[in-house]
């Protein structure tokens, strides 16, 4: 039985992870599930990429409590993040890992990606002529244009995707033309390739707002721009998709004068707010999601005793399912 831990950014998943891995272990003699220990096969898409560490919130590897983690730190910021090649990797890797009798659990709150590891999901070829054409035309009319042109073509694409999501527009509307069918289509029903217990984490919003501000502030007082400047020098200006991340693309504005530090903090903390909301819609579409509802002080911090009894929870709740699950 898989877990899929996933949620808004800032919600606390990679503490949840290995906080259950470790009730998992502490639980397994008295377990029929056979698991021997646990992976963590990551679902973050700023995550892939190696040197981006402090913007992402990744786990230093001394945090890891030795848990191994896939998908993480494979892609230099010159490459474009590519869905479709996540996919095949990720799912090799949590093959592999069930092949050596570990426990497979899914960590990240981007939508796509879990759902390219948990789903039978199938993704459009592209079109490089068609993309530029695309492009081109949106920094011409503005992306609003190009996602009115797709309400009209494939309304159901155009409810989840946001307007200012250009990128995701540009893609729909590519894959419409390269395949002749909408978007949607290639979206199928929620529905597990391999039983996944789904599970997420909901703050009370202002707590996570509060959590994500602090956050903000935290990646800029340790180091964040200094970071961007490095990666500068190994391609991140030159990159299509790292520098639009979040916290990125405002530590290279401080560093082309655009913005001030503090703008840029409030910047990417008004951001990763958006994002959040955007994670929490999309996960609320599955109905395979268990939503775990977390108590957390004023400032974001975790209630006294609160992760001891999130954890208690997910515990119940992978166990549920594996005694729900199909036997094989």
């Amino acid at each position: 039985m898989r877990v899929a831990v996933v949620g808004p950014t800032a919600s606390g998943k990679s503490e949840l992870a290995l906080d259950l891995i470790e009730a998992l272990a502490a639980d397994e003699p008295r377990a029929a599930s056979g698991a021997r220990g646990a992976e963590v096969v990551n679902a973050d898409a700023s995550q892939l990429y190696r040197g981006m560490d402090i913007g992402t919130a990744k786990l230093p590897l001394s945090q890891r409590r030795g848990v191994p983690h896939h998908q993480i730190d494979v892609l230099t910021v010159r490459e474009e993040a590519s869905v479709a090649a996540y996919q095949v990797r990720a799912r090799a890797d949590a093959r592999a890992a069930e092949a050596r009798g570990a426990r497979v659990l899914i960590v990240g709150g981007s939508g796509l990606y879990v759902r390219a590891l948990t789903d039978d999901l199938d993704f459009p070829g592209t079109d490089p002529q068609i993309r530029a054409a695309l492009e081109a035309r949106a920094a011409a009319v503005g992306g609003r244009a190009l996602w009115e042109e797709l309400r009209r073509a494939d309304p159901a694409a155009a409810e989840r995707i946001e307007a200012a999501n250009t990128r995701r527009v540009v893609r729909a509307l590519e894959v419409l033309a390269v395949t002749g069918r909408p978007f949607s289509a290639a979206l199928p029903r929620y529905e597990d390739l391999v039983p996944t217990v789904h599970l997420a984490l909901r703050p009370e919003r202002a707590a996570l707002n509060a959590r994500i501000d602090a956050r903000a502030r935290a990646i800029f007082d340790a180091g964040l721009i200094e970071e961007a400047r490095v990666l500068v020098d190994e391609g991140l200006a030159e990159g299509t998709t790292a520098p639009r991340a979040i916290g990125y693309a405002q530590a290279l504005a401080v560093l082309d004068g655009t913005m001030s530090r503090e703008e840029a903090v409030e910047a990417t903390a008004a951001a990763t707010r958006k994002l959040a909301s955007r994670q929490i819609k999309w996960f609320r579409r599955d109905p395979r999601v268990h939503w775990i509802d977390v108590v957390l002080e004023p400032g974001g911090d975790w209630a006294p005793g609160e992760r001891e009894r999130v954890t208690r929870r997910a515990l119940e709740l992978v166990r549920a399912g594996e005694r729900s699950a199909p036997r094989r």
